[in-house]
């Protein structure tokens, strides 16, 4: 148990940051009938042991969809701090059951959570080193830069001009980064894939030299569930963090449009069929709290065992 303190210290430290900033302490339901949409993420279906059947319900792999609804209700200021669940490996930063924090505001745009994690991440470092826990810095301080100027810093590629030519992304990486194996045929590939391909290998690597980077502006085929810029198509309003080359946290300028939210769920489940082979159930949730009407708004998801190691530099974090 000694072991798991800091842990409980920084689950404090995070609910009176946000109490003290008048944001609701939210608990939303782990069992859902649609666990979240991203393709890559793979959820955990629950299983009738009366019955001996599969349920056509899911343990979250995010409280998002929930949150949502909530602000659609009215609610302003709201954060959630509970277990989330992602059928992957086990890792020094993965575990199928995490910690995750997710907040929110109503009539905000997500420059403001970028100030957010500034300040929570300062706060709970203060919080830590309070209750005699070893932190790695006094100071905590943010490196901010787009995709577009990583991208030319560490390997001299203007990613942007890339964005509607998968073709030309594919035989760039063929060319010029050969360590990176790519199959013969291009047409398996999804410019989403190529644009990680290149992310994983050749940029990511070098974010160790930065102890938090805060990365936003990412090119608008990675918009997921985010805005996109209205002074520049080519990238959308999300922004990530690494700490020393791990990404700890996402965040979304929060789209709104129900129309286009629908088209970007259906091309999601597409995907997420024609790459696993499984399906989920409609975000019903979601696109009623869409129907209702969500203000603009921002919200991010956290990884808190993450954000442990980063300011402790304990490996040891996870249960």
């Amino acid at each position: 148990m000694k072991t798991k303190l800091p842990l409980f210290h920084l689950q404090q430290a995070i609910r009176n940051h946000f109490t003290e900033q008048e944001f609701l302490d939210i608990l939303t339901p782990p069992v859902v009938n649609n666990p979240g949409m991203e393709v890559h993420i793979h959820p955990f279906q629950l299983k009738s042991i009366n019955e001996k059947s599969e349920l056509q319900k899911f343990l979250h792999t995010s409280p998002e969809f929930h949150m949502k609804k909530l602000l659609s209700e009215g609610f302003k200021k709201i954060f959630t701090l509970s277990y989330c669940f992602r059928d992957e490996p086990n890792s020094e930063t993965h575990r199928p059951q995490f910690l995750m924090l997710e907040w929110y505001r109503a009539n905000c745009r997500y420059e403001k959570i970028m100030t957010d994690c500034e300040e929570l991440f300062q706060s709970a470092n203060n919080y830590l080193k309070a209750k005699n826990i070893k932190t790695q810095k006094e100071e905590i301080s943010f490196t901010k830069k787009t995709v577009q100027e990583i991208f030319l810093e560490i390997i001299n590629v203007d990613i942007l001009n890339y964005i509607d030519d998968k073709d030309s992304l594919y035989s760039l990486i063929k060319n010029d980064f050969p360590n990176i194996h790519l199959p013969e045929d291009s047409s398996l590939l999804t410019w989403d894939d190529l644009f990680f391909l290149l992310m994983l290998n050749e940029v990511e690597p070098k974010f160790k030299k930065y102890e938090f980077l805060l990365l936003y502006e990412f090119p608008a085929p990675l918009k997921a569930l985010s805005t996109i810029k209205e002074a520049d198509s080519r990238v959308c309003e999300r922004f990530e963090i690494y700490a020393s080359g791990i990404e700890i946290c996402n965040c979304f300028n929060e789209l709104t449009d129900i129309k286009e939210q629908r088209k970007r769920f259906s091309e999601q489940a597409l995907e997420k069929k024609a790459t696993y082979d499984y399906s989920l159930p409609e975000a019903s949730l979601l696109f009623d709290a869409l129907e209702k009407g969500i203000p603009e708004s921002a919200g991010i998801a956290l990884g808190v065992e993450r954000l442990l190691m980063a300011l402790t530099g304990n490996k040891d974090c996870f249960y």
